[in-house]
């Protein structure tokens, strides 16, 4: 299997709709071939097709066995591409990093890290109960171990 001639090929596809990135490109044991592909505003089942088939066309099948899968992410999977943090803006992050978890609202993407928001009941500093403060944390990308969007139903 020409790995060269499949990174190519599916730099061609994705260059034809903008919006679309890769996510991962796996070639494993078989002659299998896993790509998996995000977009700005989703993936379409047109989309993954179009992109298999561009691939797809391009080799004999009478000369190489292989199999292709073409997918957008799991939305249980980890954020692994920094153009993911900035399709899900405003969505609630669990972030894990070496020493702690951090779980907040998506609220800024930039080059270097992300930034999440949350509300958290503190105790007044005078007197008795508790008050509700928002807390902010900046999150360098270096240090993110995993991030994943929360899911509520």
């Amino acid at each position: 299997m020409d790995k060269k001639k499949v990174q190519d090929l599916l730099e061609e596809a994705l260059a034809e709709n903008q919006d679309l990135y890769l996510i991962e490109l796996s070639f494993l044991p078989g002659n299998k071939i896993n790509i998996v592909i995000d977009g700005d505003s989703g993936v379409s089942l047109s989309e993954c097709i179009r992109i298999s088939r561009s691939i797809d066309g391009n080799f004999d099948r009478e000369e190489e066995d292989f199999s292709l899968e073409v997918t957008s992410p799991d939305i249980a999977e980890p954020l692994k591409v920094k153009r993911q943090y900035v399709k899900n803006l405003n969505r609630i992050l669990s972030v894990k990093l070496n020493d702690q978890k951090v779980e907040g609202t998506l609220s800024e993407v930039n080059k270097e890290d992300i930034v999440l928001t949350w509300k958290a009941r503190e105790p007044k500093p005078i007197g008795k109960g508790k008050v509700t403060v928002e807390k902010t944390a900046t999150i360098a990308y270096q240090d993110i171990i995993e991030a994943k969007v929360k899911i509520i139903f």
